[in-house]
């Protein structure tokens, strides 16, 4: 009897446990890559580099300064492609599943990848780019600059990371 009740348990505890992991991924569900690991989508390959925030930007005497705070994405695309390749604007997400599209003009940032931007087969094009958000973590969706209804695309894990001086 002593046993039939550690069983019942133990099956009670793994149901239980079970219950309590993560859910599972289906096929359809983008994965997440970290800052540093390669990611494909169509053609292009985007390694994200580092991130960068800014209370302001450009000359001190005349600053640019955000609604919330800046902050800066470097990265690196490659194009695996035959045929050159547009680099589309790309966006962030907040923890709290806000969307932020990139800044259309930042040319107080150092390496400015630029609004508009494309890259030639088996050419690889470093930079950055520029969001406007509150300070938080976020991940970074990438596509290629295929239809929308064919387009591919994955997301960038990027944690939180303040540098004070």
């Amino acid at each position: 009897m002593l046993n039939l009740r550690r069983a019942g348990v133990a099956v009670a505890l793994c149901g239980f446990l079970g219950g309590c992991s993560s859910p599972q991924t289906s096929p359809s569900d983008p994965k997440v890559y970290q800052m540093g690991e390669p990611v494909k989508t169509g053609p292009l390959l985007y390694t994200v580099l580092d991130t960068e925030w800014f209370d302001q930007l450009g000359d001190p005497a005349a600053p640019r300064l955000p609604h919330d705070h800046f902050l800066a994405v470097r990265f690196s695309v490659t194009n695996t492609g035959s045929v050159t390749s547009g680099i589309p604007p790309l966006t962030v997400m907040s923890s709290q599943r806000v969307s932020y599209a990139e800044l259309n003009e930042a040319n107080a940032l150092p390496e400015w990848m630029g609004y508009i931007r494309s890259v030639k087969p088996a050419e690889t094009v470093h930079g950055r780019i520029l969001f406007d958000v509150p300070t938080g973590n976020y991940r970074l969706k990438v596509t290629d600059d295929a239809e929308p209804e064919n387009q591919s695309s994955a997301t960038v894990e990027m944690p939180l990371e303040l540098v004070r001086p």
